[in-house]
């Protein structure tokens, strides 16, 4: 079952459906979940439900065709507000959130939101990648948050409430998404890539945990070959910093000469490197094994070798979050791979 062409959140939209039904949908949702799941077409389709002029919201179920519902789509509509993080930016700016410093609270989200709905009977705003708001831009929202204006919803998108600083997890109400299953996801990975081989589909469907978007990145062969050699590695009793972090700075270098392609890059092998230490740290704790069988492979190996426990585990596991972080932060690549895999190896050694 699928909503407006949304696959694998059915569970999401009945429990909106019954808030709307008691009058006691809440005007502040975190939204949270593995990236590439839907998280966002789901929060403008919910925009768009509650905007369309032709059925009532509490049925969740716009027409998709009056001027609300088309303006919704287009981007255009007044009483919608989207908020993401630019490309060339790590955090979300705070220009966008309470306007510049020539209109702060005149302009941006918060502005738009507390003005009377111009076209229906709510004003929705939108933030995309919550994670990447730093301190004083999740501040900014703490009024607003505290005093909603009414009939109001903000609705802020991220992977994890970890992620959220707590005045924010506080205010909103938690909504979590789970991963899509393999079927859906080889469904609109075929989709996608129609000249793709359904074997390969299907392979990659099994192995991005749920994430269409980790599908795709895992299409790229470079980096699926590089990810073989990463886990051999990672697995090994005892770590040779020196020489993978000279592989990871050549894999990373082979990128391009563009800043933002190195360090999408590296943010990749940050993450298959912190998957890798999730997985075996469940492993450590008695969680089934994962389904991926070169994982399960190298998993298995540190197992029956002995090396390390849940303990050495889950403090590598932090640092490769602490290294994500600082990716963000434009720190420079070359000492924050050196500095990583350095430290991965004293905490095993």
């Amino acid at each position: 079952m699928t909503w407006h062409n949304i696959h694998g959140h059915d569970d999401v939209v009945e429990l909106l459906r019954r808030a709307l039904a008691r009058r006691r949908l809440a005007s502040s949702f975190l939204f949270t979940g593995p990236a590439g799941v839907g998280k966002f077409t789901f929060a403008m389709k919910l925009a768009e439900a509650l905007l369309c002029h032709a059925r009532p919201e509490e049925m969740l179920d716009p027409c998709g065709q009056c001027p609300a519902c088309m303006q919704v789509r287009a981007g255009t509509h007044p009483d919608l507000t989207v908020v993401a993080k630019p490309k060339d930016r790590s955090f979300i700016p705070l220009d966008l959130l309470i306007g510049d410093k020539e209109h702060r609270r005149r302009e941006g989200l918060c502005h738009n939101i507390a003005m009377k709905p111009m076209m229906g009977g709510r004003k929705v705003a939108i933030i995309d990648d919550a994670d990447r708001l730093n301190a004083e831009g999740a501040n900014s929202l703490l009024k607003t948050l505290e005093e909603p204006p009414p009939l109001s919803v903000l609705i802020l998108i991220g992977t994890s409430p970890a992620k959220q600083l707590p005045t924010i997890r506080s205010r909103c109400q938690l909504i979590r998404f789970r991963g899509l299953p393999v079927d859906v996801v080889a469904e609109l990975l075929g989709s996608l890539q129609p000249g793709c081989d359904p074997a390969e589909v299907r392979r990659l469907a099994e192995h991005c945990e749920g994430s269409l978007q980790r599908a795709v990145e895992l299409a790229d062969p470079e980096l699926w070959t590089f990810r073989g050699r990463l886990l051999a590695k990672l697995a090994e009793p005892t770590l040779d910093s020196v020489r993978l972090a000279k592989a990871v700075l050549t894999f990373v270098d082979e990128a391009g000469k563009q800043p933002a392609a190195r360090r999408e890059r590296l943010r990749k092998v940050v993450a298959l490197a912190a998957d890798f230490y999730r997985h075996l740290l469940h492993a450590q704790s008695g969680a089934p094994e994962a389904d991926d069988r070169e994982l399960r492979q190298h998993v298995t190996s540190v197992l029956e070798s002995g090396a390390g426990d849940a303990e050495t585990t889950a403090a590598r596991l932090e640092l490769c979050l602490d290294a994500a972080e600082q990716i963000d932060r434009n720190a420079n690549q070359t000492t924050l791979i050196e500095s990583w895999l350095d430290e991965l190896g004293v905490i095993g050694g």
